[in-house]
């Protein structure tokens, strides 16, 4: 199951942190650019940048897999580069998994029917069709006959979800703090994961079901963890959305385990970065992001020991 072997991943590397993909031109060092205008002669400008994309992803996993369980490659950073673009997702998933590393794609989907069924069985299917990933976020917005397809996937090919139940964006209040029959919108989807995720816990107890719970509201993601014992979270807003580790401590159970943290841009462009850019040249960023995976690391360890939410 998806989930047992994300906590045996996180323990040996005793590390919480999943590494965000998202690459963006702006991160791109320039040598990197010029190398895949070498590499693709005849190709169009975005077949070039997902090139880029590419060698880039490629550095920073060979610099990081040995030191967190995790990469999460967010989709919409492929897509906008059209089937070139798509193409080098696929590339960063199964590069991601060769070196041993569990794959958590960004895709938030969420539909009915045939639909759902569909994107399920691309996302967490078990063919040579199917992605390379091990689990993917859904949109829980169309109700339980949008998500079933996706649990009934998790189930069958041993593959994880993570339900947005409260983002790490502001305006997410708009619509997931609103009342209910006198609870909140989030409260009433977190009851609706638990029950997707009944009868399917693993060795350790926890549910392939997740959740998506950002560290940016630290309150709400203590009442969830209240809502939620047996299921994991995955835990943006960390580092640039101003989320810190003693927020982030709050999703986590006495046990030291049940979050993962997401770090994208902190993690990757951090060779960019007043704390990094002395020590690192541009052509050095795969050993920035190493160095920042570790200190997000030991922040997030510290905070948990302090608190003595030890999970080795």
């Amino acid at each position: 199951m998806f989930t047992d072997r994300l906590i045996e991943k996180v323990i040996k590397c005793r590390n919480h942190t999943v590494v965000g993909l998202d690459p963006r031109l702006q991160y791109l060092p320039d040598h990197l650019i010029d190398e895949a205008v070498e590499a693709v002669t005849e190709g169009s400008r975005a077949s070039i940048i997902a090139e880029a994309f590419f060698r880039f992803n490629k550095e920073i996993i060979d610099n990081v897999y040995d030191i967190v369980p995790a990469v999460k490659p967010q989709i919409a950073f492929y897509e906008q580069y059209g089937t070139a673009g798509f193409e080098c997702y696929l590339k960063t998933c199964r590069y991601a998994k060769s070196k041993g590393l569990l794959v958590i794609g960004d895709v938030k989907r969420g539909d009915i029917g045939s639909t759902a069924e569909a994107y399920s069985d691309f996302y967490l299917g078990n063919n040579e069709a199917s992605a390379e990933t091990d689990c993917i976020t859904i949109n829980p917005y169309l109700g339980t006959d949008s998500m079933v397809p996706f649990v009934d996937n998790c189930e069958k090919n041993g593959k994880g979800i993570f339900v947005l139940v409260k983002t790490s964006n502001k305006s997410s209040k708009d619509i997931q703090d609103l009342e209910s029959g006198g609870k909140k919108v989030y409260e009433h989807v977190a009851e609706l994961v638990v029950r997707l995720g009944e009868g399917l816990t693993g060795k350790y107890g926890y549910s392939p079901v997740g959740a998506v719970v950002g560290a940016t509201f630290r309150s709400e993601g203590q009442r969830l963890r209240e809502l939620m014992k047996r299921v994991y979270f995955l835990v943006p807003g960390y580092g640039a959305q101003g989320g810190t580790a003693e927020d982030a401590a709050v999703c986590f159970n006495d046990d030291g385990l049940g979050a993962v943290i997401n770090s994208s841009r902190g993690i990757i462009a951090a060779y960019k970065s007043e704390a990094y850019r002395e020590r690192f040249n541009e052509k050095e960023f795969g050993p920035a992001a190493r160095e920042a995976a570790i200190a997000m690391r030991d922040d997030i360890n510290n905070e948990l020991a302090g608190t003595g939410k030890i999970a080795w």
